[in-house]
């Protein structure tokens, strides 16, 4: 699998078309590690809610870009003290190894994280925000990723952003976006990498999952957009 790292478009879109790309076997499987915008990313489901727009305001009032993402539940925040890690690969189906992918990418999200020195484990967290059971948390009370997955005929998008720093920020802001959204959730369970690791940074994640099963390409690092399928 060919490992993309450095700065690439934070746009869902340019997940989607990389995605289809592999799917028609224009692209290899590829993982991506990049850093990310201040961002709210909302699911298809709070569009649906009555207070979305307030919600979405209320992002953009605290510095935080809202986008609706096309994999994911319930919004998830971030800033650029955080490292969205996705991998896209070739399938077969689409139902075939849905959960096998979940399980595999939740783990070797947990294990870069243990590796750093976090209790990082697998597993919902009572009270969090976007709930799922994938989610890597620090000793089962802080969330410091949820995993999302998309799947197309022909490929597979697995996706996770890991709150690295400014846990505060994103606590905040998440408070003013599920107030608005009408969802209740415990704000104890938002927090970052560096509440629990003083000192760890960006770096330290991305050098982290940069894990031998990931390849980088030999040449230089692509930094163009795939063409939109």
């Amino acid at each position: 699998m060919r490992l993309l790292d450095g700065t690439f478009p934070d746009d869902p879109a340019y997940s989607e078309a990389l995605l289809r790309r592999v799917a028609a076997r224009e692209e290899p499987a590829t993982a991506r590690l990049y850093r990310p915008r201040p961002t709210v990313a909302f699911g298809r489901l709070d569009t649906l809610r009555d207070g979305f727009a307030a919600a979405r305001e209320a992002a953009r009032e605290r510095g935080f870009a809202p986008v609706v993402r096309t994999v994911g539940g319930h919004a998830a925040a971030y800033t650029d003290r955080a490292v969205v890690y996705e991998e896209i690969t070739p399938q077969d189906g689409l139902a075939v190894g849905l959960e096998e992918r979940f399980e595999a990418f939740a783990d070797k999200l947990s294990r870069a994280l243990r590796g750093l020195g976090a209790d990082a484990r697998v597993g919902e967290v009572a009270g969090e925000y976007c709930p799922g059971r994938f989610t890597v948390n620090a000793g089962g009370r802080v969330k410091l990723a949820g995993v999302a997955q998309r799947v197309v005929s022909g490929a597979a998008l697995v996706s996770a952003a890991i709150v690295v720093g400014d846990g505060d920020r994103v606590r905040d802001v998440l408070l003013a976006v599920y107030e608005r959204l009408g969802i209740a959730w415990d704000p104890a369970t938002a927090g970052a990498l560096d509440d629990l690791l003083p000192g760890v940074g960006v770096s330290d994640v991305i050098s982290a999952l940069a894990s031998p099963g990931a390849s980088p390409p030999s040449g230089p690092r692509r930094t163009a957009r795939p063409r939109r399928a």
